[in-house]
């Protein structure tokens, strides 16, 4: 029996956050959501999360279910009586509104780290010291799903078979190993040659731990540009 992965996020987001990188991937306008096309990009992160073993919270369910019934709402014809409004209430309305509450927050919270950025290096008399760990993370972690799930589409979805194993050692050395000759490589290029889900998990993996040890940085420079891995200055020199 095949042993299952465990992948842990510590900067996981939530059901909005997941909402609003649809809508401004795909340049739609909140007031005016085609709630079928979003619904199905939904459900399709939530398959990926679910297939790298997430322990996806139940409010990102809750929000398929609302998705789902919105959908529905919409396909139904409208039996307004004589004299009202046809239309009747967009059934959109209620998630309109939170998404306008949400974006309100992630403006107060981006002029917040705006300002921290600004004053981070000045110290008062008196005024305690805070360490600010530099970010080796620095993209949107929908993005780094999005990449997952582009491989995930590369693959044959056949059984593994016995005694096939995906050990996450190999796949950091290959990561490396590629990296030894180029200043930067494409998230996707990781991916390469994995023809298995199970494969371009721990490759998925293998990436999050080289993160972890600080021997790698994720970069994007573009909001939904592509993402590069970069090796950090001091494993260039252990590699050497």
């Amino acid at each position: 029996m095949t042993k299952t992965l465990d992948v842990h996020l510590d900067v996981f987001e939530g059901p909005l956050d997941l909402l609003m990188y649809l809508i401004r991937k795909n340049n739609l306008d909140i007031y005016d959501i085609p709630i079928s096309q979003i619904t199905r990009e939904y459900l399709e992160y939530l398959e990926v999360m679910k297939d790298l073993n997430l322990e996806v919270a139940g409010e990102f369910l809750v929000m398929a279910a609302t998705l789902m019934q919105i959908k529905s709402k919409m396909l139904l014809p409208s039996h307004a009586l004589d004299g009202e409004d046809e239309t009747g209430p967009d059934p959109r309305a209620e998630l309109v509104s939170k998404l306008e509450e949400f974006q309100r927050y992630q403006a107060a919270s981006k002029i917040l780290q705006e300002k921290f950025s600004v004053y981070k290096d000045v110290f008062y008399r008196g005024s305690p010291v805070f360490s600010n760990d530099e970010k080796f993370l620095d993209v949107e972690i929908f993005a780094l799903l999005e990449a997952v799930k582009r491989a995930f589409e590369k693959t044959q979805d056949k059984e593994i078979m016995e005694g096939e194993e995906f050990p996450i050692e190999s796949r950091i050395e290959k990561i490396l190993s590629v990296l030894k000759t180029k200043e930067w490589i494409l998230l996707d290029e990781i991916f390469s040659g994995e023809n298995r889900k199970q494969g371009v998990v721990t490759c998925f993996l293998a990436a999050l731990e080289l993160i972890k040890q600080r021997k790698i940085i994720t970069m994007q420079d573009t909001a939904f540009g592509e993402i590069r891995i970069y090796l950090m200055p001091e494993t260039v020199k252990v590699i050497e």
